[in-house]
């Protein structure tokens, strides 16, 4: 009985399907866009989950979706026994700036979700400064937003975003602004974070080498509309350094993506020429 409640994924997605009656370009026609096909698969309390797929082919809007923010025309998405109305979701947006409270300085900008929850304003402080100890993280008090730096700014809105403890952690091409050197930097901090606090993370990228540096579990999208080509499990050691990515392993797992990626792309554009575009 244990066995089985082990195995059981903690994040169930089943048959996600999503469809804009709408086309937002009249030479697809008036039958509406389909963006999403059948999205499925699973993941364990814990994993470090990246999407890749190709441009446009609906990751973003599989997130929102995720999120609550756009509802499913069909299929089923449980977070640890909880619907998504009912799980904690945090969602780290591409632009990070314009999700921090300039009005706000970098302390009051990590107190936004405690007071959003309801924590009595004398104790928001403490739990700030308790997490961060926690993380070994620290942050300018007193300074605000823009005289941060842009990987500053992006750590202060995961940071934020996990804060109050979420179910799941949504990350959205997090890293796409971000000078090369920083990129790095941010990757050691983002999973430094995440081995510390154990919480559940899906993460888009564009980057095939960063998503599978990063992850525990790589699922490929297909073109739109989007259905799920592979799920590849990584398998690499953790901690993880960027030693991993010199190993016969990482180059055999993003080959493969490459491959999935490739055909995925090739066919986008013979589609695309076919029907004039």
């Amino acid at each position: 009985m244990n066995n089985m409640a082990q195995k059981r994924p903690y994040l169930s997605v089943r048959g996600v399907s999503k469809h804009y009656d709408t086309a937002p370009d009249p030479r697809l026609g008036s039958g509406g866009l389909r963006v999403l096909d059948n999205i499925s698969f699973t993941a364990q309390k814990g994993e470090f989950v990246t999407i890749v797929g190709p441009n446009g082919c609906g990751k973003t809007t599989f997130f929102r979706m995720l999120a609550g923010l756009e509802d499913l025309d069909y299929g089923r998405i449980i977070i640890g026994g909880k619907t998504i109305e009912e799980a904690k979701i945090s969602y780290i947006f591409q632009n990070y700036r314009e999700s921090l409270y300039p009005w706000r300085t970098c302390m009051g900008n990590l107190m936004v979700p405690l007071e959003l929850d309801g924590v009595p304003r004398r104790e928001r402080k403490k739990k700030v400064e308790e997490f961060l100890w926690r993380l070994d993280m620290s942050v300018r008090e007193d300074a605000y937003p823009y005289e941060l730096s842009g990987g500053q700014q992006q750590m202060l809105s995961i940071l934020r975003g996990l804060i109050y403890e979420p179910d799941i952690l949504l990350l959205d091409e997090p890293f796409s602004s971000l000078d090369f050197q920083t990129t790095l930097y941010i990757h050691d901090k983002i999973m430094e974070i995440w081995e510390k606090t154990g919480v559940t993370i899906l993460f888009i990228s564009h980057n095939i080498h960063e998503a599978v540096y990063l992850a525990d579990k790589v699922v490929v999208f297909s073109k739109r509309p989007a259905r799920v080509v592979e799920v590849l499990e990584t398998n690499f050691p953790r901690p993880r350094t960027y030693k991993a990515t010199e190993s016969d392993q990482f180059f055999e797992v993003r080959t493969r993506v490459m491959e999935l990626f490739r055909e995925e792309i090739m066919d986008s554009l013979l589609f695309m020429e076919l029907s004039g575009f």
